[in-house]
């Protein structure tokens, strides 16, 4: 992965492209998260049910941050802690930023932030925030590398950038909802992050 790699995906992302590409779990799949055309492409190549919701990845955890102010600090420093790295934390979202990801839920948001290091370090360059899923058909297996994304999905994408084999574990999702007020928290699927280190970090 290269800056200029990084470049050409946010130009994608700004013109309504669909773009394969790597995180720090397994290969996803992206796209502007408020240009209804390409969110409904999306859903259309991965065969998925639009009213079911989608994370919104950011490349960067100071702009996630700022994007989603009515957190609130406790959520923040605890999304803080998480992030970056292999977890999606479920939001609550009074605002309903970013509805095209939020499926029939506007008060809930999934938000990512990957843990970029080594080949794919270019990619934290990315200032572009995007709806993103894994890059499979709907109830199909997560890729660990190109070769392993189902070539029809493939071909529906504008760009698909190779960052090589990935550890192949999705994100550990977290349910931080009500966390501004109890500190309660509820762990929904284990996943790249180990339910001992959640623990430890919330």
């Amino acid at each position: 992965m290269t800056s200029d790699d990084a470049a050409i995906f946010e130009r994608c992302m700004a013109v309504g492209g669909v773009a394969v590409f790597p995180a720090d779990t397994v290969y996803g799949v992206a796209c502007e998260p408020d240009d209804k055309e390409a969110v409904r492409r999306l859903y259309a190549l991965k065969r998925r049910d639009p009213n079911k919701s989608s994370a919104v990845m950011f490349f960067d955890i100071s702009l996630a941050l700022e994007a989603v102010p009515e957190a609130g600090p406790i959520t923040h420093e605890a999304l803080g802690r998480l992030m970056p790295g292999p977890v999606t934390a479920l939001i609550d979202n009074p605002a309903h930023r970013f509805p095209l990801a939020c499926g029939e839920n506007p008060a809930t948001l999934g938000l990512r932030v990957p843990l970029l290091t080594g080949p794919l370090e270019p990619m934290s360059e990315i200032r572009w925030p995007v709806l993103q899923s894994s890059a499979n058909f709907a109830g199909g297996p997560d890729c660990r590398t190109v070769d392993e994304i189902p070539l029809g999905f493939r071909e529906g994408c504008d760009m698909v950038l190779d960052g090589g084999e990935l550890p192949g574990t999705p994100s550990t999702v977290v349910d931080l909802r009500g966390y501004e007020l109890t500190r309660q928290w509820k762990l929904i699927r284990e996943g790249g992050m180990p339910l001992e280190i959640l623990e430890e970090l919330l």
